[in-house]
């Protein structure tokens, strides 16, 4: 399901200044499907570009989230994971052993997440759902 974002381009529609070194992290960003952290992401440019420091990709990964073209998730592991800010929403189910997170769409939850907003007398923008499991064969 997870869509290929092109992240050097956002930046451009953004107006946002493109380095070499943001360029390779935007790259990393755009191929990755994984919800890396600011660690793994490090790691991944580093071997583009061994010049990148982990304070570059600090800052360049808060810029892009300030951009609005990066979504950070804490998904209850203490680290922030980031991903490239869909244009279709999505919501997660996360895998509390593994830390595998399985992004998903269900039109049905959507409706009633819609219907129980209106009920407490809103009109929903926005929300995001993340759940947490363990997989069913692995109990017992």
């Amino acid at each position: 399901m997870h869509q290929k974002i092109d992240l050097e381009q956002l930046c451009a529609d953004k107006g946002l200044r493109i380095t070499e070194q943001r360029r390779t992290i935007a790259k990393v960003l755009s191929e990755s499907d994984d919800h890396p952290d600011v660690e793994m992401l490090h790691e991944r440019a580093n071997k583009i570009d061994p010049g990148i420091s982990i304070a570059t990709v600090y800052r360049t990964v808060r810029l892009f989230e300030e951009a609005g073209i990066l979504d950070r998730h804490d998904f209850g592991d203490g680290r922030a994971r980031y991903e490239a800010a869909p244009e279709a929403h999505h919501d997660h189910l996360i895998d509390v052993e593994s830390g595998k997170v399985v992004e998903f769409v269900d039109p049905e939850l959507e409706a009633l997440q819609k219907q129980i907003a209106e009920k407490l007398g809103y009109r929903l923008v926005d929300h995001r759902m993340e759940l947490y499991g363990v997989r069913l064969d692995r109990e017992g």
